[in-house]
Formats: structure tokens, sequence, C-alpha cells
């Protein structure tokens, strides 16, 4: 018999075993292929204007999708080498040569190989019309998406995937030959690392891997303070390092001892649901705590840059109204031809004015008390006026008292670095003129466009006669604090959305947008450019993060299903004994069950837990909503992981059909 007749008569006997590592290798290159396909596609090229920032996003994310594409591919065949060892065993025992043995298997990767890449090329092909359809639909940009034939995508997946061949075949070169006879007959029943006897010492470690993710969350919470923001960078590899080792610790330690304790509660009284799901859980969760946490951390880390990505893109429309807090503004009277055009046109709308000062106040004053130290006392900014009658345009019942002032703006990444309360007194001060005022209250309602106020700032609301003081003070001598090039803001809100493309170029052709005098100066945006322009710049990002989370998502679990499918067959005689000693298959499937919610469980709700206060220590950076993408994200992330536990409980089911 001929070498190439026995890889075919071999792949034919062990087709249960290559259909798990088919799917794994069709899976990774139909995800690869047609991500990079995206890149070349002709709508999305237009859609980005083949701008730099796209190809630059669109190549770091490349590289990170074929870094998980290659740690799934090689766990895939870790895994399927596994279930083969005792055929190489036998191998051996005939007489093959190792070196014919890995002639052999080479041989057998490589067909694989070839077939995965030429199907997944095929499917990934067909689906990049669709995630090239998503994007677009995240770049506000309407347009047929057409089929592109991309030679380059072809020729750089191929490539990607040879160089990943070399390394498998370098991985299964290793375990063939140094690997004993011995050892592969029982490789299938190894774990990660041998079980032990549980001692104090270890109940301690356990312990302290507790207290390492507990730490990390806390540090977490305070990356951005005042008190810790110094020394960023460190913060973050200590909240790395403090959670991965705590979460290793949890799963070589915390959970087994756990397991033990509830299986001594029993005093040898052992149900089926206890013989098959505390008992295995309590060995397989210390054996496997390498996995498990590699696991763990993957599927937290893809939750976070999902969620991050979901924040951006949901948070684009009222980011935008924060940044433009009106449909069209302008400044000063550079609108006065815009609505006389508006006028001419016939297009119905509402205005509002704003007259600005400008103070100086020490912000320090308002901090809250605990978040900050003797050391930050002098924390001075710059904040805007406006007048009380002024503002009852936006809220008519609004009533001050006395010297009651409330301070709006206060919302996004100022609202999380610097934490500011209520009821306290502040002093405000422009040139000589000083003045105390009381905070009666704190809004997030934004009235002046961020660029405008470059960057954008707090606003003060005074009453009128200390607001009128302060604009005489500022038109006696000018300072830094009141060094503007304008002094009101119009805010243009349409009655009719459907008069919006017609407003939109008049607002740039009247020279509203403008800032200075200068036509090639700077300029305003209307809120939906805004808008536009930040699905533009972001949706890339945006894009290409949440893809790549999902391609995590599928990595993680599909990892978890096929260590589930091989911890099934390794313990095939187990539910043969259990079933000839009288157990019926529910009896035994309800500890299947309670295993299978352990396994997926423990990982997701630990991977959920690192991912929430991941996004919860700078999710402000990348949006203004939280709470309704984490819960989506999450909701997604327990469905998907909820397919993948039905799937490996079927495959149970199997299983201990085959018991008898």
């Amino acid at each position: 018999m001929t070498l190439s007749q026995l890889v075919l008569r071999s792949m034919q006997k062990n087709i249960k075993h290559y259909y798990l590592y088919f799917f794994a290798l069709i899976f990774s290159v139909t995800l690869y292929f047609s991500f990079i396909t995206l890149q070349y596609n002709d709508s999305v090229l237009k859609a980005t204007n083949d701008s730099g920032t796209a190809t630059a996003g669109f190549e770091a994310a490349s590289y990170l999708l074929y870094f998980i594409v290659t740690f799934f591919v090689l766990y895939a065949n870790h895994l399927f080498m596994k279930r083969r060892s005792k055929e190489i065993g036998l191998y051996q025992l005939i007489g093959m040569t190792k070196g014919l043995i890995v002639r052999l298997v080479a041989l057998e990767n490589m067909l694989l190989f070839v077939g995965a890449v030429i199907i997944g090329m095929g499917i990934g092909f067909l689906s990049s019309r669709v995630f090239a359809m998503i994007l677009l639909k995240v770049l506000d940009y309407d347009a047929v998406v057409s089929m592109t034939f991309s030679a380059e995508a072809i020729t750089q997946t191929g490539l990607i995937f040879g160089i990943l061949l070399v390394v498998i075949l370098i991985q299964m070169t290793f375990m063939i030959r140094r690997v004993s006879l011995l050892s592969l007959f029982t490789a299938s029943k190894q774990a990660d690392e041998r079980v032990k006897r549980f001692s104090p010492v270890q109940m301690t470690v356990g312990a302290i891997g507790i207290g390492l993710i507990v730490y990390g969350y806390y540090a977490s919470t305070e990356l951005f303070s005042l008190e810790t923001g110094s020394n960023l960078f460190q913060n973050m590899i200590i909240i790395l390092v403090t959670t991965i080792g705590g979460t290793f610790l949890v799963f070589r330690f915390s959970v087994s001892f756990v397991m033990n304790l509830v299986r001594l509660k029993k005093n040898g009284h052992l149900r089926p649901v206890d013989v098959l799901a505390v008992t295995p859980i309590m060995h397989r969760m210390k054996g496997n705590a390498k996995s498990l946490t590699l696991i763990t951390v993957l599927t937290a880390v893809s939750l976070a840059i999902t969620t991050l990505s979901y924040i951006s893109y949901y948070s684009s429309e009222s980011g935008a109204e924060r940044d433009v807090p009106a449909d069209y503004i302008f400044v000063d009277d550079k609108g006065t031809a815009f609505l006389e055009a508006l006028e001419q046109e016939g297009i119905a709308y509402d205005k509002k004015e704003f007259n600005v000062a400008t103070a100086d106040v020490n912000i320090a004053d308002l901090m809250t008390n605990g978040t900050t130290d003797d050391l930050i006392t002098d924390l001075e900014a710059v904040v805007h006026l406006i007048s009380l009658s002024e503002y009852q345009q936006i809220d008519p019942n609004l009533k001050l008292e006395g010297n009651e002032a409330i301070i709006t703006s206060y919302t996004g990444f100022l609202s999380q670095f610097i934490q500011i309360e209520k009821h306290k007194e502040i002093n405000i001060q422009q040139n000589s003129l000083e003045h105390t005022v009381f905070i009666k209250e704190i809004r997030e309602d934004n009235i002046l466009a961020s660029r405008i106020t470059y960057g954008g700032a707090l606003i003060l609301i005074v009453k009128d006669e200390l607001y009128d003081t302060f604009l005489e003070d500022k038109e006696e001598e000018e300072t830094l604090a009141s060094d503007i090039e304008w002094s009101k803001q119009t805010s243009v809100f349409l009655k009719d959305e459907s008069d919006r493309d017609r407003t939109e170029i008049l607002y740039k052709e009247s020279g509203a947008n403008l800032l200075s005098e200068l036509s090639e100066g700077p300029k305003l945006l209307s809120q939906e450019q805004a808008l536009k322009n930040t699905l533009r710049s972001f949706g890339v990002i945006i894009f290409t993060t949440a893809f790549l989370g999902l391609a995590f998502l599928l990595a993680t679990g599909s990892i978890l299903y096929f260590k589930q499918m091989s911890e099934a067959d390794e313990e095939l005689p187990s539910y043969t004994i259990l079933r000839k000693i009288g157990f019926t298959q529910q009896e035994i499937m309800r500890g299947i069950y309670a295993k299978q919610a352990f396994n997926f469980g423990v990982p997701l709700l630990i991977g959920l837990l690192h991912s929430y206060f991941a996004v919860k220590s700078g999710w402000f950076l990348f949006g203004s909503e939280l709470v309704t993408p984490l819960i989506v994200t999450m909701l997604l992330y327990v469905g998907m992981y909820i397919v993948f536990m039905l799937l490996s409980i079927g495959y149970y089911k199997k299983i201990i059909k085959r018991a008898l």
C-alpha cells in the first residue's frame, strides 16, 4: 500500500475526527478572507475616500485577526492530535517509523488545508458582501455593494495560511517525535496538569487569587482619577497582571476547592448529578486552569472591544448633539445672510440667541470630598457665563434666588475625570471683579458648540444683574479669560426635516459656518454634518473592532465546545459503566446539564465581570452612552455561549446513546 493510499484510507476512517478540525480551518479562512477582501471592495474604498486612516485601521485589524485565527487553529490542531494519539501509537506498534508517521500526518494536513482554503475563500467571497453592507451602514454611506474579486486578497490569504500550515506541521512533528509511545496511548486522558490533593497553602493561594481580582477591579475604577492619572501606563499593567494572575489562581485552586467542600458535605452520599458534575468539575477545572484562564481573558477582551465599539456607534448621535446643540449654529452676525436665505426659501425655523461672557473659577472648590487630596487645591478653569433670561429659552421654569447659579455642560470626559457636586460656593473672577455664587444645580445639557468653546467648557447660568456686571467689566479690560473672538451664539432649529438638504447648502454658501472673517479659517459644522463626520472618521474603527470582537467570541466559544467534545469522548467508558449498573439516560443527562452550565457559565461569568470593569474604567473616552451598549453586547455573548452549550449537550446525548 502506497503512502497516498494510506492517507486516503486514514482520512476516510477518521472522518469523525477530521470534520471538527476541517470546520475550524474553513471557519478561520472564511473569517480572514472576507475581512481582507473588504479592503479592496470598490464601494468601501469610495466610502472611506481611500484614506490612509482606513487603510491603516484595516491593516492593524488584519494582524490582530491573524493572531486570533492562528491561536484558534493551533488549539484545534492540538485537540485533533490529542484525539488521534492512540492511532499514532498503533502506527508505531505495527512498525512504522516516526518519520513515516510524520509524512503521513503532514500529507493529511496539507490536503485538509488546501481543501479548507479553497472552500473558505469561496464562502468568504460571498460573505464579504454582507460585511461590506454592514460597514457602509455604519459609515452612513448609501451605495450598491458589488461583489469584488481581489487577486491581492487571494494572494495574501494563501501566503498567510501557508505560513500557518508550516507552523502546524512543526507543532505536529514535535508532538510525534518528542512524545513516548506509552504517553500516546494516555494523551487523550491527560489534562493540562496533574491534580494533587488540597493543602492549606493551596487554599490560601486560591483566596489570594480572588483578592488579586478584587484589587484589579478596584484599581480599574481609579484608573483615570487625578491621583493616579500621572501613572496611567503603569497602573494599566498592574491591573492586567493582577486580574489575569488572579483568574488563573481562581481556576487553579478556588473553584476546585469549593467543589471539594460541596463533595465533602455529602458524606459519601453522592447522587448521579454529583458523580457526573461536581467531581469532574473539581478535577478538570483545576487541571485545565491554563486553558480556561486564556479562554476567560479572551472572552473579556473580545467583549470589551465589542462594547467599546458599540458605545462609539450608539453614542454618535448624542455626541453630535453634544458638540453641536442645534441644527445649525453661527456666531455674532455671520449668519445674517443665512437667515435671510431661509426666509427667501420659505424654510421654517426657530432660533435662540445666547450672549456669552467668560470668567475664571477654581474647580477645586466644587470637587467632591474624598476625590482629591490636600495637594490639589488649585484647579483653575475658564467658564462661560450666560444670563438667566436667555437660558429660560431652554427652561422657562428655572428660577434663581440671591447668589444662586447653576452649572450646565457637565458631561463627557470632564464629568468622569473631575467629580464636582452642587450646594457649594465658588468664586468667579474677571480682571479685578470677583463674585461668590452658590451652585444650586449641576446639569448635563449643552448650549454652546464645542468647536467655538475650544473643545467644551463648563457653562455657568447666573442672574441677569450679575451677568451684566461681568459683561461690562469684560468690555473695559481684555484678559486671557475673556480673550475670545465671538460674544454671541445663535442656534437655529428646523421645523421641517424635509428642508435639511437645502438648508445644508445655504449654510455653507452664506458663510454662516465661518468662525473668522477668513474663508480658509476654522469652520462650524451642522449637527447632521457632525454626525456624518464622526461616522466617517471612526466608522472603520468601530466596524473593525466589532468584527474582531465577534471573531474572538466565535473562537473562544468554539474552543470550549471542542474541549467538551474531547472530554465527552474520553468519558465514554464511564458512561458505559453507569448504564450497565442501572443509571438511565435521563439521570446521566441531569448531571451533564449541571456540568455544561458550570463549564460554560464560570468562564463566561468571570469574563463578563472582567469586561465590565474594563469598560467602566474608560468608556467615556468612546461615547456618552454606557448602559444600553453594555447590556446588548453582554446579552449577545450570553446568547452565543448558550448556543455553544446546547451544541455540547447535544454531542453528550449522542455519546451517552452510544454507551450501550
